[in-house]
């Protein structure tokens, strides 16, 4: 068989395949997950944003570290940096925010910080600030706010 002929038949081999699908649609999730980041900022001369993954009433807050640009061709990777995070989240009007502070080694990959988790009522906002500080630069947070919405 030559090739035309080959590929004639894959094609409507093919075209007979996706015509019906194997298997049926799953039904949607009662509740999924929607991650939404705040604005990106420069710390420690490192790009960094705060987000929050709410599901259902559940929310749970991260940090992100990032280069804040590639880096120049030919030039060496960058060096392991330690960094001190912090990480707070509170429900705005509902008491004090809870922090966490931990050192991580940053590479050149970005790296997520994880934080607390809360789960919260229905129509609360919750305020979430992620700082990172490296000798001798002091952090200065990126904030993010989101509202569980049920």
């Amino acid at each position: 068989m030559n090739r035309l002929a080959l590929l004639a038949v894959g094609a409507a081999g093919l075209t007979a395949f996706t015509a019906a699908p194997a298997f049926a649609a799953a039904p949607a999730a009662a509740t999924e997950t929607v991650t939404s980041c705040g604005s990106l900022g420069l710390q420690a001369g490192l790009n960094t944003r705060v987000c929050a993954d709410v599901t259902g009433t559940t929310v749970v807050i991260h940090g992100r570290v990032g280069l804040a640009g590639p880096p120049s061709p030919g030039s060496p990777a960058p060096e392991p940096r330690e960094l001190f995070t912090t990480l707070s989240v509170e429900v705005v009007g509902g008491g004090a925010p809870v922090t966490q502070a931990r050192p991580v080694v940053f590479t050149s990959a970005t790296l997520d910080v994880s934080g607390p988790a809360a789960s919260v009522p229905c129509g609360s906002t919750v305020r979430a600030a992620f700082g990172v500080a490296s000798f001798p630069w002091a952090a200065r947070p990126v904030v993010h706010e989101v509202t569980v919405t049920c």
